[in-house]
């Protein structure tokens, strides 16, 4: 039976990127390194030795990047700031090219009637403070309300929506439990203290905002749902710590101020006894949440799993992309209905959400076809419709990603891009998926009814 898939006036279509992934340039203009740039330059922490020097040399490109938004009918862009870029040394003195850099930039898309959606930690802390403990140093949330503070003066005229945090849940996994990210380090007594210094730096940054700020500020939380592969208490207890120690770990002391009770029982002796007076930092109103949702988990105990004691059970006679995430739609309206239940009718964006299938190195004729990845996005665009039609206070999406780009310790192998990159050549090319994209924010979602299935 046909439907319509109109999404409601007003709501906002964009797209994400991050500065470490697409910018290049990392220490242009008296910029400092970042825990990324000296983490791809060891060896044998990145495919291929890929690194963040060029990617897509969006520092010098950003006009012509700015264009490709605009081909698209993007009314939002979701990027980061390079923390380093601005703060060679994490605190202290501002490095004014670097500032005027997201100056331009801001400028620039509001010129073609993009907004900004600007996102102040994306995973690229300022090496100069890694070497004074990063996030494991208390003071980091000091160091981060100060650093913000810089940001809101130059720009809050202009930008509108600002995030504190993107994911904190992958800085702490991958870069202090299981050290496959920057800053690489493998401790369970690290991982629990990185994760609360996040956490009260981002409500320091709010209540930095709340000085200087005249708009909407949130955080940003990565929700991957959790499904038991069975009915047994063994694989529903280990369902409830997977699902605690990633989609509330973080939430949880951001909105309710406090943790949930799994995540002593999953750390053991690692797990601190925080001071009460640190929820009082953590907990700060947010205007809005932003959701980035890719796949599920089927969940299965496991004892031998560290520290979950829980493992995912790949699922037969199902797509999976070439990270390895199932393509499961119905997750996202089980996420955003989920998180209402929790958390209250908090305004939510989605600010990523897409899919790296192959796509060849370089791009042939004028639209590269991609047909699971046009796929993936009109599948998860139904399915942010069926949540808004439960109820769900969806503000906006932002598909991941604009253009495909440096994913992190995977270097330039696994491709999220509505545009193909050349990285060669830094030719750009419209996928498929852009093209339907494109219909959908035309449309404000009736490309996607049963009748207009064509990308």
């Amino acid at each position: 039976m046909s439907r319509s898939y109109r999404f409601p006036e007003g709501f906002l279509w964009g797209a994400a990127t991050s500065a470490y992934q697409i910018e290049g340039s990392p220490l242009a203009d008296g910029a400092g390194p970042s825990i990324w740039q000296r983490f791809a330059h060891t060896p044998g922490m990145m495919i291929n030795g890929d690194t963040g020097d060029i990617a897509c040399d969006h520092y010098r490109r950003y006009k012509d990047d700015v264009q490709l938004m605009k081909a698209l009918g993007l009314q939002g862009y979701r990027l980061s700031i390079n923390w380093a870029r601005v703060l060679p040394e994490g605190t202290g003195r501002i490095n004014q090219k670097g500032l005027d850099f997201y100056s331009r930039l801001v400028d620039e898309l509001l010129e073609n009637g993009i907004a900004p959606n600007v996102t102040l930690f994306h995973w690229d802390l300022p090496a100069a403070l890694d070497d004074r403990g990063g996030w494991l140093n208390r003071d980091v949330a000091n160091w981060f309300a100060d650093y913000a503070s810089v940001m809101y003066k130059a720009l809050d005229g202009r930008v509108q929506h600002w995030s504190t945090l993107n994911e904190p849940w992958v800085v702490t996994d991958g870069g202090y439990l299981h050290g496959a990210l920057a800053p690489g380090h493998r401790s369970k007594y690290e991982a629990p203290i990185a994760a609360h210094n996040l956490m009260r730096a981002s409500g320091a940054g709010i209540l930095a905002y709340r000085t200087f700020g005249k708009h909407e500020i949130g955080v940003v939380f990565n929700i991957e749902p959790k499904y038991p592969h069975s009915d047994s208490p063994e694989d529903l207890a280990a369902t409830r710590r997977a699902h605690a120690y990633m989609n509330e770990q973080f939430a949880d002391p951001a909105l309710l101020g406090s943790y949930p009770p799994e995540l002593k029982e999953i750390f053991g002796d690692a797990w601190p006894d925080f001071p009460d007076d640190d929820f009082n930092l953590t907990k700060q109103k947010v205007d809005f949440v932003g959701i980035n949702y890719y796949t599920r988990a089927v969940v299965k105990n496991d004892p031998l799993q560290y520290p979950l004691k829980a493992s995912p059970v790949r699922q037969p006679n199902k797509t999976y992309t070439e990270t390895g995430w199932e393509v499961f739609e119905q997750g996202l309206t089980d996420t955003l209905t989920w998180f209402k239940s929790r958390y209250g009718d908090i305004p939510l964006y989605i600010t990523e959400n897409g899919s790296a299938f192959y796509d060849a190195p370089v791009a042939e004729g004028g639209v590269l076809d991609d047909p699971l990845r046009t796929d993936y996005l009109r599948k998860h665009l139904r399915a942010l419709h069926r949540a808004i039609d439960a109820g769900v206070n969806l503000k906006g999406y932002y598909a991941w990603s604009l253009m495909d780009n440096l994913e992190w310790s995977l270097g330039f192998s696994k491709r999220f891009g509505l545009y193909h990159v050349d990285f060669a050549t830094q030719k750009r090319t419209p996928k498929a998926t852009a093209k339907l994209y494109a219909k959908v924010i035309e449309s404000n979602g009736t490309a996607l009814d049963d009748d207009g299935l064509s990308a």
